[in-house]
């Protein structure tokens, strides 16, 4: 929002929320309706072809998005090292606003005549649509473009764009209502002269259109790729195309580069950025960026490349909740994982001197459960990745969700064993996972029930809690036995099944048959970093082990899997403390931290406890 918002500041239809493209629909039909039962040659195929490129344009633009969130990632020519917030994703979560005006108004102009049944193709239309963009338009562009840096007209309408100093594509656009008007009637003047003159043809208003976005993508997508020798072989392109730090020194800079595409007007008016050239310069020799720590995860279901930050912005800014209308997206997901072979860099953090990326293995849960199949090949894909980060020098590799598994590799001991001089240490986050566990159950508790599989995990936190006196009831005779062999405070354990006590510490495979037999109010504390299924209304659900992020956490805007925003997976956590800390040990097969040792760093770094339920306290106690 701006700081002093003005009129017009608001999009008419934002009251609809998600709902808004319902306007589109009555266009559509009637479009749709009228072209099956035209014949050939009364058919409008400018009609037609107007939700076709309403369609392209958000594919076009998301496409613009995840490229440069993967490459900003990266670092690789990266232009501005500055993070980006909730409140940046928030504020531009509107990016498709603007593409359902086009759509709309294209509709209108099409309805009154003016734009129908126009040609395929006119060249005259194409070069005077050029001619009016390089002339007027640029023009028009540079000079409202700084009366809108104005105190009156930035206060009220442009400060809302100049919000992201960090800029993303799709930042381009992230404008109050009567500003994207603006800028419409001025993109209206090859488009409506070519409609009037009788020069328009499909291809050209199509083909504006996509260059303006791709412009303003490329001018705001944070990283260069404009070769030297580009301006080399024609050195007047300068003056004619801008460069991604072009428009970004205008960002940070703010009274400087105020050209639209076409950097003629700035050079001619005297507000060319002295830095422009050096900038440039400087982010095009800008090498990749090699991490202190990297997290490797996997997906969670085929759909959840749409949740990953290089997915869906707005999804991935909120925790992975799965939405109904996504299954009419199964062709184009089977397309993407098809195509999504090798693991890639989803993003990349920074606190104090630790820098941290998240790798992502194009595999999801239920091809890790196909153990038989999917072992070697998952296996191939982890074993790659760490050969990769530690040929990169990366200190710590923290093996999140499946990718430590037991039956998979021995929570990451098989790596450990097969490249015993290995610099960089592998850590599963079990010390942590089991401090933040001993650390939720409320204080006053007398005793929990263990209803999980028993690994390192869930053994360290019986044995732990059996000493500090709370009793731990387990169900299962077996459980019991093997318990009995493992901790030292066997007064603690007891083998009941009444099922009346408030705290269950559950692992993976909860059934609904077990969780019908718990007393109202009952909380379930995961040990896993997987979730339970959440069927009793009556009876509380705690995250997954995860601690909130510090506020000096930097460029923490999407959220991991199912956990809130800020909050970060044990496994996750515990490898930027390895990091921090610089503990030279590993953390896997069966080995654990000093978990009082490890929950004092997390504390100690500003990484806290997530929330509970006080109101459901209150009548616990």
């Amino acid at each position: 929002m701006a700081t002093t918002p003005g009129f017009l500041t608001d999009w008419p239809w934002k009251p609809l929320g998600s709902f808004k493209y319902v306007l589109l629909a009555p266009w559509v039909v009637h479009s749709l309706y009228y072209f099956v039962r035209s014949k050939e040659s009364e058919r409008d195929y400018t009609n037609f072809l107007i939700f076709p490129f309403v369609l392209s344009r958000m594919v076009h633009n998301q496409l613009w998005i995840s490229y440069s969130r993967h490459r900003t990632a990266k670092g690789k020519s990266r232009i501005v090292d500055k993070p980006i917030d909730f409140e940046q994703v928030d504020r531009e979560t509107n990016w498709d606003d603007q593409i359902l005006l086009i759509g709309l108004l294209s509709y209108v102009f099409n309805v009154t005549g003016m734009a129908s049944r126009l040609p395929a193709w006119r060249t005259d239309g194409v070069l005077i649509a050029m001619a009016l963009h390089a002339g007027p338009v640029e023009f028009l562009y540079y000079w409202l473009h700084r009366a809108l840096h104005h105190h009156y007209l930035y206060s009220r309408y442009h400060s809302h764009h100049h919000s992201s100093i960090a800029t993303e594509p799709i930042t381009s656009v992230i404008h109050p209502f009567g500003e994207i008007l603006a800028y419409f009637l001025l993109f209206a003047i090859p488009t409506l002269t070519t409609l009037t003159t009788g020069t328009a043809s499909n291809i050209s208003l199509i083909g504006y259109f996509t260059y303006i976005d791709a412009m303003n993508n490329l001018g705001h997508c944070n990283f260069e790729f404009f070769p030297k020798c580009l301006f080399s072989i024609f050195p007047p392109l300068k003056y004619l195309m801008y460069t991604p730090s072009f428009h970004s020194l205008h960002h940070t800079q703010f009274r400087t580069n105020y050209s639209l595409f076409m950097p003629f007007y700035d050079y001619i008016y005297g507000t060319m950025d002295k830095w422009s050239d050096t900038l440039y310069e400087i982010s095009l020799e800008k090498e990749e960026e090699f991490p202190d720590v990297v997290h490797l995860t996997h997906l969670i279901t085929p759909e959840s490349v749409y949740y990953l930050r290089l997915g869906f912005s707005s999804w991935a800014s909120v925790p992975q909740n799965q939405k109904w209308y996504i299954w009419l997206m199964w062709p184009m997901t089977t397309i993407i994982n098809s195509i999504c072979n090798q693991t890639f860099i989803l993003e990349r953090n920074i606190l104090g001197k630790v820098k941290s990326q998240s790798w992502v293995i194009p595999k999801c849960k239920v091809q890790y459960l196909l153990k038989r199949r999917q072992s070697r090949d998952i296996n191939g894909l982890i074993e790659e990745a760490i050969l990769d980060a530690e040929a990169k020098g990366v200190k710590v590799l923290s093996l999140g969700l499946l990718n430590q598994s037991e039956e998979l590799n021995r929570n990451g001991e098989v790596y450990v064993q097969k490249y015993p001089k290995m610099k960089m240490r592998l850590v599963d986050g079990s010390s942590l996972a089991a401090a933040i566990v001993m650390n939720t159950i409320p204080k006053g508790t007398t005793e929990v029930l263990l209803r999980a599989n028993l690994n390192k995990v869930s053994i360290s936190i019986a044995s732990a809690l059996t000493q500090r006196g709370i009793k731990v009831v387990t169900s299962c005779e077996d459980d019991y036995e093997k318990l009995k062999l493992a901790i030292n405070s066997k007064d603690n354990l007891v083998l009941s099944r009444s099922f009346t006590q408030k705290i269950w510490l559950v692992g993976e495979g909860l059934r609904k048959e077990e969780q019908k037999k718990a007393t109202k109010g009952t909380m379930f504390i995961p040990l896993s970093q997987f979730p339970p299924n959440k069927l009793r209304r009556d009876c509380f659900y705690h995250h997954p082990p995860a601690m909130l992020a510090p506020p000096s956490f930097q460029n923490l805007h999407s959220c991991e899997n199912w956990l809130p925003r800020k909050a970060m997976s044990a496994a996750r956590l515990a490898g930027i403390l390895h990091a921090l800390e610089g503990w030279n040990v590993h953390e896997c097969g069966e080995t654990m931290l000093d978990t009082d040792k490890v929950w004092e760093a997390a504390v100690h770094h500003g990484f806290r406890l997530m929330m509970l339920d006080f109101e459901w306290l209150r009548s616990f106690k």
